[in-house]
């Protein structure tokens, strides 16, 4: 798109194409992070609900089975399950709510953390490097403005 065309566009025009360029952005990221993340992930046996179990976990430190069965779509059976691996991965540690014992307190470990930094690293360098590549593209198709 040349600088020309951009000024022309109406906003709603201007916008449809801004969402188009986010949603190729978006697209590359996902195709980057389930390839990285499949490398990484095999040599620990942590699948992709895990994974993204752990990122939650990351930011919210200590979740409750039932957060966790809400926040996964699963039922607390299955999110037990879920969890099981990860302690046995060395993921996550489970314990007992002080105020109730009836209630399973989940938190990650710094294993668990180290994990999730890694692959968020990993996709922040990814999407730096796509940026950088589609601003190139945009300044060398947009004439200089003078």
């Amino acid at each position: 798109m040349n600088t020309e065309t951009a000024f022309a566009q109406s906003p709603p025009d201007q916008i449809r194409a801004d969402a188009e360029r986010l949603s190729n952005i978006v697209l590359e990221m996902q195709r980057c992070f389930v390839l990285h993340l499949c490398k990484e992930l095999a040599p620990g046996n942590v699948s992709f609900p895990q994974f993204f179990l752990l990122a939650y976990l990351d930011q919210k430190e200590v979740l409750t089975m039932t957060a966790i069965a809400q926040k996964m779509g699963h039922t607390t059976a299955a999110a037990s399950g879920l969890v099981a691996r990860l302690e046995n991965l060395g993921m996550v540690v489970r314990s007992m709510a002080r105020d109730d014992r009836r209630k399973v307190m989940v938190c990650i470990t710094p294993n668990g953390s180290a994990l999730v930094r890694r692959i968020r690293q990993e996709m922040v360098g990814n999407l730096v490097k796509f940026m950088i590549t589609a601003n190139r593209k945009i300044v060398v198709r947009s004439p200089a403005v003078i």
